[in-house]
């Protein structure tokens, strides 16, 4: 392998929950589904349709008003069943009903070793499917224009109760080996994939062609693309490089193979508030409330998006995120805990050995959202840099972002960074501060000032 690389730095986060081996078909009959303009940073959406409007899987239901190139289309046919706005008139749904009829839009692409990289960018955009196309830096959707200096997928994901990729690609080659064709037509550089070097390499991996298998060791953040990119091929200012998640790279394949945009996907539902821990096959945009009916337990939940340190909040009715591949449900930490700090905690984890539970190092906790303590000023504990496995430091760089010196940002490595990449010091975090949000905004400033 070209690269084998051993990361020491990170936590791994002992979560109760995870789920079983084990597929379940969602119900979908009657399903909502949703397409999420706040999913994408730095976009302006325009509406292609109409409460009320019929529509095929794949045709287009909004565009960026300043990249009318870039559309997003259904993942299901039905009906547009609402625009759901916000303050000042802002999207933040195009919720869609399904008719059941699964009747998609063909897409006529041909013979791919035939076609010329803009004739490829062309079938991504106008599918929809170009958005699964993320770049660094800033974490936003790919620059059509741009032509990257290689392209990443993270074969696992190291992130607490975290889908397992080997499990869920398995018997997907053929559709995984076209979207790494597609990609090979995107980019002059090497493409390149790294696997958990704890496990052995899955004969799906070795399977693939035309890509640059690559294995890392080492705690969460050891899945993260950010990780992966500073280790294998650093990222440098005027450099672009894109990323893809694997089960969104399937959907790419499933267009040049059958031509149509197949948004299926298999994602995790887990959490210690789970009856029966489980991976669900479903569509992308899919109202989670389906797949929770008769699952969870009773009390407060805190349901989630996506991966406890990085998801997103969401009710009950709300729907799976555009990048997400999993839900979890967690206990809400809504109450007050008296002297909590002086009992032996053998219930609870902490980094900072501050419970006995850290003789247990085998045992998995449920961890609620209860932030212990309240917010104060940011303080320096030298704990950031036990958990970020980069040349960079983050506290400097957090620092830099709070007071906007872009100058000081870029000398500090703002350029390497994205929101999930500081997810472990905030959760470590003395201080309480909100660090993801910070980075975003720092990330939205530099585009801003950019353009």
């Amino acid at each position: 392998m070209p690269h084998k690389i051993k990361i020491h730095k990170g936590l791994n986060i002992p979560l109760l929950g995870k789920a079983e081996k084990k597929i379940v078909q969602g119900s979908l009959q009657n399903g909502l589904f949703a397409l999420k303009p706040t999913d994408f940073p730095n976009l302006t959406p325009k509406s292609s349709l109409k409460e009320g409007d019929k529509v095929k899987a794949g045709e287009v239901v909004f565009f960026d008003k300043n990249k009318p190139e870039l559309k997003f289309t259904s993942p299901v046919s039905g009906t547009l069943k609402s625009i759901v706005r916000g303050e000042r008139r802002k999207i933040l749904e195009f919720v869609i009903e399904s008719d059941q009829l699964n009747d998609s839009i063909q897409f006529n692409t041909g013979d791919l070793k035939a076609l010329s990289r803009e004739q490829v960018k062309e079938f991504l955009l106008a599918s929809g499917i170009w958005p699964y196309l993320r770049q660094r830096p800033f974490n936003i959707i790919a620059n059509a224009t741009d032509t990257p200096k290689a392209i990443f997928i993270s074969g696992f994901d190291s992130s607490p109760l975290a889908p397992d990729y080997d499990y869920i690609l398995n018997g997907q080659e053929t559709d995984f080996q076209k979207g790494i064709d597609v990609l090979a037509k995107l980019t002059d550089g090497k493409i390149h994939v790294t696997v958990n070097d704890q496990f052995p390499i899955s004969k799906f991996w070795t399977s693939i062609k035309g890509i640059e298998l690559n294995s890392i060791s080492g705690p969460h953040p050891a899945g993260n693309i950010g990780t992966q990119i500073h280790h294998i091929d650093p990222l440098n200012k005027g450099e672009v490089i894109w990323h893809i998640n694997p089960q969104d790279l399937l959907i790419i394949g499933r267009l040049f193979n059958k031509g149509i945009y197949d948004a299926s996907k298999i994602i995790a539902l887990a959490g210690s508030e789970v009856l029966k821990p489980s991976y669900y096959k479903t569509i992308a945009g899919a109202c989670v409330d389906i797949l929770l009916k008769d699952n969870i337990t009773e009390g407060n939940h805190r349901f989630i998006s996506g991966n406890p340190l990085t998801g997103t909040q969401i009710g009950r009715n709300d729907f799976l995120g555009f990048y997400h591949h999993q839900i979890t449900v967690i206990p809400d930490g809504d109450y007050y805990e008296f002297f909590g700090w002086a009992l032996p905690g053998l219930n609870k984890f902490s980094f900072s050995h501050s419970y006995f539970s850290w003789l247990m190092p085998k045992k998995e906790f449920k961890i609620d959202t209860n932030i212990k303590g309240g917010k104060r000023a940011l303080m320096i504990t030298g704990n950031f840099e036990k958990v970020f496995p980069m040349d960079i430091y983050p506290m400097q760089l957090l620092k830099a972002m709070i007071i906007e010196d872009i100058d000081l940002m870029e000398k500090l490595g703002i350029y390497e960074v994205v929101e999930e990449d500081f997810a472990l010091c905030e959760f470590i975090d003395t201080s309480k501060t909100d660090m993801q949000a910070i980075v975003r905004k720092s990330l939205d400033l530099i585009v801003k000032e950019m353009n």
